[in-house]
């Protein structure tokens, strides 16, 4: 393994959270080394570290030493062939090779799960496909958002796959513009899943359609919108759902914005007591996923215009718990814009 690519494996002990987060993703193993001020191996945190970290404490300005595993798995060079063999026995995906010093000289990893591997989830989904897609106009004009295509796949055809990939095989797309394009296109294709389209005769809101559908569930369900990707394990996040006992549970991504100014930081009488160049605030903002309870559906007002955010503040009103679920920021794909539909291209090819 080449210095470069084993670097995306290791972070000093006083990386930021934050940071940790993207490298997690770079490295798409989800896990982190850390080293030790003299370089040698000294722990190790995951994506599930960061992530009860941020539902339990909520700092995300915290040093990634202080919610470390402090007694890593590692191999020495001679035991490199037992390298698939402990990573399949303690359920990691990345295991360092070091030498009797503890320092890392190379990585072994296990390829990224096959889709029969992949936990199954027995849960029906809706995407949200009946927005005009006002931001992406004129190419909304000639396709709807859901077909616009992302490399040469279809956004929502994209979503649908990331679904399948757990299990899923239920699926209920609420449509109004454009709606024949839609339905054209996936009456063409062979798929193993069920699509039930659900058509407004107007526009009602990214939740007031969901209270046309007929069926009635007895699970909960995810609720997405259709110009967003979530990279992101779906049987955690629907488990840790049903798992906190939450109505709804909103899938986040950490935001990160930078100042472009130097800031300055002052007294009540005007003197100055610091600078602070180009500072970073860091928000979970609501990526438009979303894991709900059945009994919800019916707090959704017929035949008017309703959001998911509605839904959200008419449940918090109730004492009902709302919960989030966070992922990184890299982790979050947002086709709602040009500048973003480029990124979320970026990405897919990686």
């Amino acid at each position: 393994m080449n210095k470069t690519y084993l670097e995306r494996y290791l972070a000093n002990e006083n990386t930021k959270l934050i940071d940790a987060m993207n490298m997690i993703d770079q490295n798409a193993d989800g896990v982190l080394f850390v080293l030790n001020e003299e370089g040698k191996l000294y722990g190790a945190v995951s994506d599930g570290d960061i992530r009860r970290w941020i539902l339990g404490n909520g700092v995300l300005d915290t040093e990634i030493k202080k919610i470390m595993n402090m007694s890593p798995k590692y191999l020495f060079e001679e035991d490199r062939r037992l390298a698939r063999e402990t990573m399949e026995r303690y359920n990691v995906r990345a295991i360092p090779i070091v030498d009797h010093s503890l320092r890392v000289v190379d990585m072994e990893t296990l390829k990224k799960r096959k889709v029969e591997e992949t936990a199954s989830v027995n849960a029906s989904v809706i995407i949200m496909a009946g927005g005009q897609g006002t931001r992406l106009y004129p190419l909304t004009k000639i396709l709807p958002k859901p077909l616009i295509p992302i490399g040469d796949i279809p956004i929502m055809e994209r979503i649908i796959h990331n679904f399948c990939t757990y299990g899923m095989k239920d699926y209920y797309i609420t449509v109004n513009y454009k709606k024949n394009m839609i339905k054209s296109y996936f009456s063409e294709q062979d798929t193993e899943y069920q699509l039930t389209y659900v058509e407004e005769d107007r526009p009602l809101g990214t939740a007031g359609s969901i209270r046309l559908i007929e069926k009635k569930f007895s699970d909960p369900i995810f609720v997405t919108n259709c110009d967003i990707l979530i990279q992101a394990d779906y049987a955690d996040i629907y488990e840790y759902h049903k798992k906190n006992h939450n109505a709804i549970t909103i899938v986040t991504s950490l935001k990160n914005t930078t100042i472009p100014y130097g800031v300055i930081h002052a007294q009540e009488d005007g003197q100055v007591v610091g600078m602070e160049e180009k500072p970073c605030t860091a928000y979970f903002v609501n990526t438009g996923m979303y894991v709900i309870d059945p009994a919800l559906i019916d707090l959704i007002p017929a035949d008017e215009c309703f959001h998911m955010t509605d839904l959200v503040e008419k449940v918090l009103g109730s004492g009902q718990r709302v919960g989030m679920y966070p992922v990184s920021e890299e982790a979050f794909l947002d086709m709602g814009e040009f500048e973003e539909m480029k990124r979320m291209e970026e990405r897919i090819k990686q």
